[in-house]
Formats: structure tokens, sequence, C-alpha cells
């Protein structure tokens, strides 16, 4: 029986928009909903960087930028990077790590809340509390997770193999072929995720 829903896929191919959507059906449908997605930043037509953006709220935080080159070479501290992008990921763990210990507690009324994770990625798996959230929060019957991993390419993520291997989590490969159809599957998936653990 599954606990948890993640969508896959390359970049760019429409994780993020299917989690906002499905997450908007589930919430109009009643369930508690909570967590955070990831968003492109653009200046000029360029993609610049990304924020984590709260789902109930709107709140954005930084997650990473394109390095500028005439900022000092180090500002004191570990530089994580992804390709071009330094991650700030003071930023990105005082937006998220709040919002796993909210849903976390005991919910009002009956059922568990649905936790959107977008994503657990390679920038994001830079924090150790993260991390640990994550797995905790895997292990929660409080939560139904709703989340993105990207897919297995070159060296493996250890936590997104940890996840794709779960007996407990459903994951659907989202494709340019698939991603105008899947909503409804994910939804459905989702609410039976709901459902059995309630």
């Amino acid at each position: 029986m599954f606990k948890h829903v993640f969508l896959t896929g390359p970049p760019g191919v429409g994780k993020t928009t299917l989690v906002r959507k499905a997450s908007e059906a589930l919430a109009s449908s009643g369930a508690a909903v909570g967590g955070f997605y990831t968003e492109e930043v653009r200046e000029g037509g360029r993609r610049v960087g990304f924020d984590v953006v709260v789902t109930t709220t709107g709140e954005r935080g930084c997650l990473s930028r394109i390095k500028d080159p005439a900022a000092s070479a180090s500002q004191g501290g570990r530089e994580y990077k992804v390709g071009q992008y330094v991650v700030d990921l003071t930023s990105f763990e005082n937006l998220s790590l709040p919002l796993f210990r909210s849903m976390g507690s005991p919910t009002q009324g009956d059922g568990r809340k649905v936790f959107v994770i977008d994503e657990i990625g390679k920038m994001e798996l830079f924090s150790q509390p993260f991390i640990r959230e994550v797995r905790q929060t895997l292990d929660s019957p409080r939560c139904a997770i709703l989340g993105t991993m990207p897919i297995s390419r070159g060296r493996p993520l250890a936590l997104v193999e940890e996840v794709r291997g779960r007996s407990d989590v459903r994951v659907f490969t989202v494709s340019k072929d698939n991603r105008d159809v899947i909503l409804p599957d994910i939804v459905s998936a989702v609410q039976e995720c709901l459902t059995h653990s309630s």
C-alpha cells in the first residue's frame, strides 16, 4: 500500500507545474496541503536562479543564484554549487525546515496532511537537516508526501534512490507525452494515500 507519491522526469518536463495543479485540486477537495515548490527566477528572459515558494502563503526564499563573478571568491563560509548556481543553504533551510515541523504537528480533525516537497534534488541535498526531515516525514503517519525528484542519471543521489526504492512510494514518470493527461492519476493516487492511512 502506498503512503506517498513522487514525480520524476527530465528537467523542464513539467513536474513542478503538475505538483502545483495537484496541490490546488487536493486543497479544493478539502485536503490540508502544505510544503513548498521550486520556481525559476528570470531576469531579462534569462534564468538566474531558483526560489523556494511556500504552497499556502506564497512566501519566497532564495534557493540558488548564478554566481556573480564580481563577488568575492569566499565570504567566510563553504560555497555549495550545482553547475553555475550557488546554493543559498541558509535561506533554503530557514524557509523549508519550519514547514516540516508544522506539518508534523497533530492535525485538527481526521486524516493526514499532504506535504509537498518539490524537489529532492542536488541543491536541496546539501542540507543535512533537510535530509533528516524528509526521512522523518516519509516515516510519519501524519503526512502523505507529494514530491518530485530527478531522474536517475550520472552519479546517484543517495536519498533519491532511497525514496525511489521504498515500497510505500508510488513513482510517476512524467514525459512530454503524458504530462497533459497524467494529472487526474496523480490526484487520485494522493487521495488513495490519504484514504488508506487515515
